[in-house]
């Protein structure tokens, strides 16, 4: 049996929130009037959602760049809102994430995010998210992206612990592979009961 965990690391997308990718390039067309197959190449030809999560475009740049190309004039609000709102909360996650913070285990987010992402998920009102995590380690704030090295060293900076004390799950078995070659304790995430299965296993009994 593995040791207790001395702090958790999470994954955001399809692991607290499920996602639609496709849906926000169906509503930037709608906002900015483009045909969706013009805004669907836009990101495509520029690989720009992987570019946007490593901080090497920035979500403003992007605008700009769209709408020189589109010859669309929407404003980077309504640009930003269209590309973020494509989130829904897990709420078979609550009761786990209540259960971690009656145990007063420091549970932190690593995520592959970008800036619209994140910000409508901050602005959604979400209960525990992101208020309840003291400590994000997000691709697009610090350059770098699962499962690049880079950042898995950057979250155990920021976790304060050892790397073997650390536990993570995400939904992507690449970024759990690299976890673990980093020297963390990581499971893929499944669903919130198996979840709760491996926190037992690990020793910490959730009341779940």
């Amino acid at each position: 049996m593995p040791a207790p965990p001395e702090f958790i690391y999470l994954d955001v997308g399809n692991v607290l929130v499920s996602f639609d990718h496709a849906l926000g390039l169906r509503q930037i067309a709608t906002a900015s009037r483009v045909e969706l197959p013009a805004v669907e190449a836009f990101f495509r030809d520029r690989d720009l959602q992987l570019q946007l999560e490593a901080g090497a475009v920035s979500w403003p740049a992007a605008h700009a760049d769209f709408c020189r190309s589109t010859g669309s004039a929407v404003p980077l609000d309504q640009f930003s809102r269209a590309a973020g709102d494509i989130f829904g909360l897990r709420v078979e996650m609550l009761p786990v994430l209540a259960a971690l913070r009656r145990l007063r285990l420091p549970v932190g987010l690593l995520s592959n995010s970008c800036e619209p992402h994140w910000q409508f998920i901050c602005g959604s009102g979400y209960a525990f998210l992101p208020a309840g995590f003291p400590i994000t380690v997000l691709s697009h704030e610090v350059a770098a992206a699962k499962p690049s090295p880079a950042i898995y060293a950057r979250a155990a900076e920021a976790a304060g612990v050892p790397p073997e004390q650390i536990f993570f799950c995400d939904d992507i078995e690449g970024h759990v592979r690299a976890a673990r070659a980093a020297g963390w304790d990581a499971e893929v995430f499944r669903s919130a009961s198996r979840l709760i299965d491996d926190l037992t296993r690990r020793g910490l009994r959730l009341g779940l």
